[in-house]
């Protein structure tokens, strides 16, 4: 399944990535599932993200790794690929893409998941758009909208 949400903000594309640190991480956490960050090493190839989360009747690792990493005069990318993923995920990719504009950037969340069924993808997916979509006034807040 892919999802892909587009928010446009104020600030130039290298002021809103240097903003991608772990406190815009735990901000950007929606309000359920409980996330405890365990480990946030930035957002650079082969830094990790580690996080815990909280379901309050069970609890979920979820590890990622930056796999890759790239920087141009009109975007910035980097790319997590989950590692160890909630029994419910059996693969992830999110790219965070940052592009420049004339009127400011567009923060580009673009991300690609599997669970182990097809029903369970198209169950998951509206859940998951939304707990992206939570991130646009967020976005907007942090870096001008």
């Amino acid at each position: 399944m892919k999802i892909l949400i587009k928010t446009e903000v104020k600030q130039d594309y290298a002021q809103v990535f240097s903003g991608f640190n772990e406190s815009l991480f735990s901000a950007l956490a929606p309000p359920f599932p409980f996330l405890k960050v365990l480990r946030f090493d930035g957002c650079k190839k082969d830094d990790q993200v580690q996080i815990e989360l909280d379901f309050v009747i069970f609890r979920q690792k979820w590890f990622a790794l930056i796999v890759d990493f790239y920087q141009n005069s009109e975007e910035i990318c980097f790319v997590d690929q989950g590692t160890v993923l909630p029994f419910f995920v059996k693969s992830w990719k999110h790219y965070h893409r940052i592009l420049k504009t004339d009127l400011g950037s567009v923060v580009v969340d673009e991300i690609e998941f599997k669970t182990p069924f097809l029903l369970t993808d198209y169950l998951l997916y509206p859940l998951m758009y939304l707990q992206f979509l939570y991130r646009k006034p967020i976005y907007k807040r942090i870096f001008g909208g």
